[in-house]
């Protein structure tokens, strides 16, 4: 979403890339095809060093790393000791090294690159940091998908060594990523106009029973590496450095197969489109998403559904913002995966339901205003709720 936006603007693009790693692990920048292919995507020149970001593969004091552990953890085994804290902190920080290390040759590259005195926009868009390894896949099926017996709750999880070492790999990777990236810049910022946007999340107001209320989705296991993600941006603004982290609503991703139910609080955003306003751009949206209904199935039906889980009186204790992110109940996450299954149910087509078409107009409208509110923005933190994606939804028609 922000990279058309800077393309609508004639803005001229700069991409970095993660890497790629070989068979025998090695990490190494994009060959040829490669480079052409992602520059071709991007629209834009590619700075080619690998930053990818983490830990998971980086060599203990043995030779052995996290990855190489897991390999040998058997199903019944995940909740086990696995490591101890003096491995974890030697693999992290041979992985800050290494990334740090990036990120400086990066900065030296568009110090060069970026011409003296001109306003330039730097944008995070790391996130994410489960490491890869085949163990985690179905707990975290059970964890953000299970119910009955096939139920794990995310707290359980969350205390082993396996679930801690995925919160230190998620802070990492969503959110200290950021700060190294402030600290690496610091050159450019001596001799250009450069501001920082990050992306966040930290749950949304949508518009629940005809009022907006904050809402989110639960279990957000990355939530405390979102806060953190917030924290560096505050520091940087007391240290006078325009960074902003905006807190964007729920979308249904690539990765939405794993977080079902993520997508329920989607579906409001047509009734914010014609409270804040309506007119034709609404009128399209709509007509868009009828087209993908089923037999049957109406928006007023898909909406009423949606807004009933959402009222659910069983959510109201995981609508306390300030103790964000909570941990799931068996109960919730019945309650959700059913009306997530519902309503998914109501499309014509599972490759192609509503939520997705409302999902490219969120990040439309939520890259226009990230790239418009870096301009002019002064706060560390901005939610984009959807009373704002709505009105930048219609203000672009």
């Amino acid at each position: 979403g922000i990279v058309d936006e800077a393309r609508r603007h004639g803005m001229t693009i700069i991409g970095t890339t993660v890497g790629r790693r070989d068979a025998d692990g090695t990490l190494r920048p994009l060959n040829d095809a490669e480079l052409a292919e992602a520059e071709a995507n991007l629209g834009g020149s590619i700075i080619n060093i690998p930053l990818e970001a983490g830990f998971d593969m980086e060599p203990g004091p043995d030779g052995r790393s996290i990855c190489d552990i897991l390999k040998g953890v058997k199903s019944d085994g995940w909740d086990q000791p696995l490591f101890d804290d003096t491995f974890v902190t030697f693999v992290r920080n041979a992985g800050t090294r290494r990334f740090t290390a990036n990120i400086a040759r990066v900065a030296q590259e568009l110090e060069r690159l970026v011409p003296a005195g001109v306003n330039v926009v730097v944008t995070h868009a790391m996130a994410g940091g489960i490491p890869r390894a085949r163990v985690l896949m179905p707990l975290l099926n059970r964890v953000f998908k299970g119910q009955g017996e096939k139920y794990l709750a995310s707290a359980a999880f969350w205390e082993t060594d396996l679930g801690k070492v995925c919160s230190a790999s998620f802070d990492e990777v969503t959110a200290d990523t950021f700060r190294y990236l402030l600290e690496a810049t610091a050159g450019l910022r001596g001799r250009a106009n450069v501001r920082y946007v990050a992306y966040g999340y930290h749950g949304c107001e949508v518009l629940i029973d005809g009022e907006y209320r904050w809402q989110t989705y639960t279990p957000y296991l990355q939530g405390w590496a979102k806060i953190r993600l917030e924290e560096h941006a505050r520091a940087a603004r007391a240290q006078g450095i325009a960074a902003t982290v905006f807190n964007c609503p729920e979308i249904q991703t690539n990765s939405s197969a794993l977080f079902l139910g993520v997508e329920i609080s989607l579906y409001p955003l047509l009734t914010s489109l014609d409270r804040e306003g309506g007119g034709q751009a609404a009128e399209e949206i709509k007509a868009d998403c009828r087209r993908l209904l089923a037999p049957g199935a109406t928006l007023e039906g898909l909406l009423a559904r949606a807004n009933a889980y959402l009222a659910a009186p069983l959510l109201k204790p995981f609508g306390d913002f300030a103790g964000w992110p909570l941990h799931s109940t068996k109960e919730e996450m019945e309650l959700m995966l059913t009306a997530s299954a519902e309503l998914m149910a109501m499309g014509a087509d599972p490759k192609e339901p509503v939520c997705a078409r409302l999902s490219f107009a969120a990040f439309s409208a939520v890259g226009r205003l990230m790239l418009d509110a870096s301009a002019s923005g002064t706060e560390p933190v901005q939610w984009l709720n959807h009373d704002i994606i709505a009105k930048r939804l219609l203000a672009a028609a």
